[in-house]
């Protein structure tokens, strides 16, 4: 899905390789097939970013995700703190992707946004849905705590929460409301709706054959 490939690029550090590419995203949102309020969003997001100095740019993510652990981009810091339970959640994500025959860099984490959006593009668009589905209520916190701190990326974590909720059968969106957390607690949420059954199916290396 593009808006997941999208997002995931605009999450990074907006370094001059992020930057050069703006005009082709831009260029690429015209002819999306998006929602209006979603192209509105990213088109004025893309815009401010390339109108803004670069350093002040830089200076500002690092602010943001490297300074405030309350907006941590790893998604089981919103579910676990810093619990013991964390590290094996990780290497149960290690597995998922793996079961995708996908392989991530050794310096990165399974539960960076980023990459977990960069995964949810390669599959088909129900199934990144579900996948992003099981992540909803960190998905929610985490655009909770950067809308307290009014930080642009507020934003683009508000869409990708929009796409990740499941409708019921009636039709309704049940999601509890999120409010700003600190992630470094001691005791994380020991209960985290995050389910790792077994892949019913494809991120990062294009996926390999379904097994």
């Amino acid at each position: 899905m593009l808006l997941h490939r999208i997002v995931s690029f605009l999450l990074g550090y907006p370094d001059a390789a992020l930057r050069s590419a703006l005009p082709e995203i831009a260029a690429a949102l015209a002819a999306a097939d998006l929602g209006g309020d979603e192209r509105e969003t990213l088109a004025h997001f893309v815009d401010r970013l390339a109108r803004s100095d670069a350093i002040a740019a830089e200076e500002a993510y690092v602010r943001t995700f490297d300074l405030a652990p309350e907006h941590s981009l790893h998604l089981t810091h919103h579910l676990l703190g810093e619990d013991r339970n964390r590290g094996p959640a990780l290497i149960d994500m290690s597995e998922y992707y793996r079961a995708y025959r996908v392989d991530i860099a050794q310096n990165e984490l399974p539960d960076y946004l980023p990459l977990m959006l960069e995964f949810a593009s390669l599959l088909e668009d129900e199934e990144g849905r579900m996948f992003l589905s099981h992540w909803n209520k960190a998905l929610r916190q985490l655009q909770a705590n950067l809308a307290a701190a009014a930080s642009p990326y507020a934003e683009l974590v508000g869409l990708v929460e929009r796409r990740s909720r499941l409708v019921a059968a009636s039709g309704e969106v049940k999601t509890a409301p999120a409010e700003t957390s600190d992630p470094m607690r001691e005791d994380g949420d020991n209960d985290p709706p995050v389910i790792w059954s077994g892949p019913q199916g494809g991120a990062c290396a294009r996926p390999g054959p379904r097994p």
